[in-house]
């Protein structure tokens, strides 16, 4: 087991960090930690249903997925559909507002800092990596 993958599998570290490894070496430990893990490409994303849009595709969230902030939220702690050892939410292209106004940023950093939470009080690693 190499670092990357040690630091995965460890719940009390996770977080939302830069990312600070290659993609490839990244999807590798995801792998190696029977992780899920899934790329938000979100260059060009502006505004909060686009964001929706492309973390529901992603995710590959349920077809009764309501594309607002408390279904986003939602959809992000129940992940039946996906069974993993852990999660790991890699947003690439993010721009400093992604690409949304100061409330939705805003909204958006606590909801996903919030899933962490919640994903670490059940001892399941849920990490946010940007590129």
């Amino acid at each position: 087991m190499n670092l990357l993958e040690q630091q995965l599998c460890n719940p009390e570290l996770t977080g939302s960090y830069s990312l600070d490894c290659s993609i490839d070496e990244l999807n590798e430990a995801v792998a190696s930690a029977g992780f899920a893990i899934f790329e938000v490409d979100l260059k060009g994303v502006k505004g909060k249903q686009k964001l929706f849009n492309e973390v529901a595709q992603a995710v590959n969230f349920p077809p009764e997925f309501g594309a607002n902030w408390d279904a986003l939220a939602d959809a992000l702690c129940d992940l039946s559909w996906c069974a993993a050892s852990g999660y790991v939410l890699l947003l690439k292209n993010v721009s400093e507002t992604f690409g949304l106004s100061a409330n939705d940023r805003e909204i958006a950093l606590d909801l996903l800092a919030d899933t962490v939470v919640y994903w670490r009080q059940r001892n399941k690693s849920f990490w946010i990596f940007y590129s």
